[in-house]
């Protein structure tokens, strides 16, 4: 497939995300409601892509994003800038001293165990990104003078306020001016839209992105609730997937926008927490690739794992642009992630690639 990327000798960087980044903090075995103490991390849905890319794949990245100029805003600038990942575009927004002004996300995440799931509690109202406004980013300069080659958001952070998919929209539309290609993964949150308009809303907003994307990602409740496209045969609790109704839906969504050039959904069966079937499929040049398969995926944390599959199959597009190899990348990239904790991977290429091969877990020596 021909993505037309524009040439990394005229591009600073690889590719950069816009979204919220938040501090996680994670309880381990435990539970939120009765830990005495987290880890803490640094994780959102957006920028875990672009670490991704960083971090695993090696390329040149930034994050556009927003931060409260305080001692928080300053740890999640030191926990980006040891993933490697570029800091100089993020917008820091002056504060008071308590957070009226806006204030840094936080992410409660237990991991879940067996038959208990895994269990989020975000802190992020009124946080610097969600009142951030197109006007503060200089879009003209980091698209047209800096030069992108990939631009990658997602409907987590179109959700978090009104200003937030204007400036998603802003920053697609001239993305777009200069040649970037742009993806997008759709990652629908009812408890984020509802206090904005609900289900009614987000498809207000995602069918208008989704006429400037290029590449468009998400599972099968994304795809629902933020565009409408409905897949029959699937259980209540994703049990049972029905592969030719997702089939389905990709080729539909591929008519309705034909401005996509890629569509990939997860595949995912939920056995218990911690065990999952795990797979993808690819909707490219009017063909549709099945991914490989991992049956009874053993899962430490599950979250991060499709933002892993997402910036693995957006390595996979940028390097190869052979569809079916990008979505092997990009399941093998999130099975990997799964298994260690935090929101982001702590895999490298390398093992991506064996596993792609057909690498056991056999230890290495």
């Amino acid at each position: 497939m021909n993505l037309e990327l524009k040439d990394k000798k005229d591009c600073k960087y690889d590719a950069v995300s816009l979204g919220e980044v938040m501090l996680r903090l994670d309880p381990g075995e435990g539970r939120i409601k009765t830990a005495r103490s987290f880890r803490a991390w640094e994780g959102g849905g957006e920028y875990n892509v672009i670490r991704g890319l960083r971090r695993c794949f090696g390329m040149d990245t930034a994050v556009l994003t927003a931060f409260a100029d305080n001692e928080v805003g300053k740890l999640m600038e030191d926990f980006i800038l040891q993933g490697g990942v570029d800091t100089s575009l993020i917008y820091w927004k002056e504060t008071d001293g308590i957070g009226r002004i806006c204030r840094n996300g936080l992410n409660f995440t237990e991991r879940g165990f067996g038959i208990r799931g895994a269990k989020g509690c975000s802190d992020r109202a009124n946080t610097a990104i969600s009142q951030a406004r197109p006007e503060d980013f200089d879009f003209e300069y980091i698209f047209g003078e800096l030069g992108v080659r990939w631009l990658h958001t997602g409907g987590i952070y179109a959700a978090l306020s009104e200003q937030a998919s204007e400036t998603v929209i802003e920053a697609i539309k001239t993305a777009k001016k200069y040649g970037t290609i742009v993806s997008y993964d759709l990652n629908y949150r009812p408890s984020m839209w509802s206090a904005i308009g609900g289900q009614k809303k987000a498809q207000e907003v995602n069918k208008e992105i989704a006429k400037y994307v290029d590449v468009m990602i998400g599972n099968e409740e994304d795809f629902t609730a933020c565009l409408g496209f409905e897949i029959e045969g699937n259980d209540a609790n994703l049990k049972e997937l029905n592969i030719d109704g997702y089939k389905k839906m990709i080729n539909e969504a591929a008519k309705v926008y034909p401005n996509f050039k890629a569509v990939a959904t997860t595949l995912r069966t939920v056995k218990t927490a911690t065990v999952n079937d795990w797979s993808a499929l690819c909707w490219a040049d009017g063909e549709i690739y099945k991914g490989m398969d991992f049956k009874g995926l053993e899962i430490m944390d599950r979250v991060g794992g499709g933002d892993s599959f997402a910036s693995g199959f957006i390595y996979g597009l940028m390097t190869t642009g052979d569809a079916e190899k990008a979505v092997n990348y990009g399941i093998c990239h999130g099975a990997l992630a799964m298994t260690t904790p935090g929101d982001t991977t702590m895999a490298s290429k390398s093992e991506v690639e064996a596993l792609m091969g057909g690498a056991g877990a056999r230890v290495q020596r």
